[in-house]
């Protein structure tokens, strides 16, 4: 019986025109992140990651704090997976706001506004709103297929497992939505409220199942003591 951590990026840049790296407050949770695997003898036998940049700079930092010799766990050695990245943001938003199209546009939008983050949000619940309900065929990946990616990358990742025949400790460095997708079958939950769980799923936070012969169970569900340890508010964060 083995188990798989499914590790939520660390904040990435919202301000920035790049979303796709991480924010300082982004590397330094990673950072923490991994201290406490360290400290509290957590294991791994292989990293995987999506292939967004966030993923790859969360398990750099996580692994830079977690390693105790250069060595172990080399980059060369982690397995990437694009069938954990994130679905596209973007073109879920502009499906429902092309008006948007300029990036520049958009961030101008909330220039004035008394919480961008907040109001962001709101817009972007309401297009994620438009995709999950399949009415629509105009994305570039329908909200079943994205499903469909993520689970047959978890599967993909269970068969080598089973191959190896004993247990193994992967840790899995994507996002929120992909993690949503992946516990949504483990843990019943309908499409109308998966993003609710989204939204909750804090960044650098990590949720663990364990693996056995039949089936995959939910251990735990977005756990942050790694931040909340510190008791410093600030390091909390979820966009």
């Amino acid at each position: 019986m083995g188990h798989i951590y499914l590790i939520r990026h660390g904040q990435a840049s919202f301000d920035a025109d790049d979303y796709d790296q991480l924010s300082p407050l982004g590397e330094e949770q990673s950072r923490l992140l991994g201290d406490w695997f360290k400290q509290s003898g957590q294991t791994v036998s292989q990293v995987v990651m999506g292939s967004n940049r966030r993923h790859r700079q969360t398990a750099q930092q996580c692994l830079k704090q977690f390693r105790n010799s250069p060595d172990d766990f080399p980059e060369t050695d982690w397995i990437v997976d694009p069938g954990f990245d994130e679905f596209d943001h973007q073109d879920v938003l502009l499906r429902n706001h092309p008006e948007f199209a300029d990036f520049r546009a958009l961030k101008q939008s909330f220039n004035n506004h008394p919480h961008p983050r907040r109001a962001f949000q709101f817009m972007f619940a309401a297009a994620v709103n438009r995709w999950i309900s399949g009415e629509h065929e105009d994305y570039k990946e329908s909200w079943a297929q994205f499903q469909r990616r993520c689970r047959l990358a978890l599967q993909r990742l269970l068969k080598v497992e089973d191959a190896e025949d004993e247990q193994q400790n992967y840790w899995i460095f994507t996002s929120g939505g992909t993690i949503s997708a992946l516990l949504q079958d483990i843990i019943g939950i309908n499409d109308q409220r998966i993003f609710d769980l989204n939204a909750s799923l804090l960044n650098s936070g990590v949720s663990r199942l364990r693996t056995g012969s039949t089936r995959v169970s939910l251990n735990y569900l977005n756990c942050s003591a790694h931040l909340e340890i510190h008791q410093r508010p600030e390091l909390l964060s979820y966009r």
